[in-house]
């Protein structure tokens, strides 16, 4: 009969970032790449921002692979529903480091940003950690199912957005409007539906509103 233990070990993983943070810089940013990126490629999304007013983390997610079947491209996913708790744990844990190292409890004007896969983390990370930011932006991606209205009620003054391509096809017809009005439960004050013609992509333009 086989048994699955478990075991506490500590591990390092990479963030990268953009830009410096200055007396100059107005918005922070820690932002959640989708599934298949690696942290210093989804920085391009933002290289568009003003680089003198504008600070990027984006954190890595720690489960690496080959993509396309090949040895030559490496993305990362963040989650599976294997052992998820634990997971969650795992990386909220290494955000923790991430959130220390980079002193975000001392800003006021801090941007967190979730794409695609992505929003499972971000939105996770400030319900359980109690993360006060400027705004919650969840782009192109759902909430988890076990978040509610009371776990960011918290968060008196921040600005909720969600933003989406009306040819996404992980947002067919039946699941965006199921998702918007579940939103629109769990944050019912300040929530802001964004929408754009295209599919499932990086949309800059809407980035820059919140810069």
């Amino acid at each position: 009969m086989s048994t699955e233990k478990s075991v506490a070990y500590q591990i390092k993983n990479s963030y990268s970032v953009l830009n410096e943070h200055t007396s100059q810089t107005k918005n922070i940013w820690l932002v959640f790449h989708g599934i298949g990126y690696l942290s210093r490629y989804f920085l391009k999304y933002f290289k568009h921002l003003d680089p003198q007013e504008n600070y990027i983390i984006a954190p890595q997610a720690q489960s690496k692979y080959y993509l396309n079947g090949e040895y030559k491209h490496v993305g990362a996913s963040w989650l599976t529903r294997e052992n998820l708790e634990e997971e969650i744990e795992n990386v909220l844990n290494y955000l923790d480091a991430i959130y220390e190292a980079e002193n975000l409890s001392e800003v006021d004007n801090l941007n967190i940003l979730g794409y695609s896969q992505g929003v499972s983390v971000a939105t996770r990370f400030v319900a359980r950690r109690k993360i006060k930011c400027k705004n919650l932006i969840m782009h192109s991606g759902k909430v988890p199912e076990e978040l509610h209205n009371k776990d960011f009620s918290f968060l008196k003054n921040t600005g909720f957005s969600f933003i989406y391509g009306t040819q996404d096809e992980y947002l067919k017809a039946g699941i965006v409007e199921a998702e918007e009005k579940r939103l629109k439960q769990i944050f019912p004050h300040n929530l802001d539906i964004l929408k754009f013609k295209g599919g499932h992509m990086v949309n800059t333009e809407m980035i820059s509103k919140f810069a």
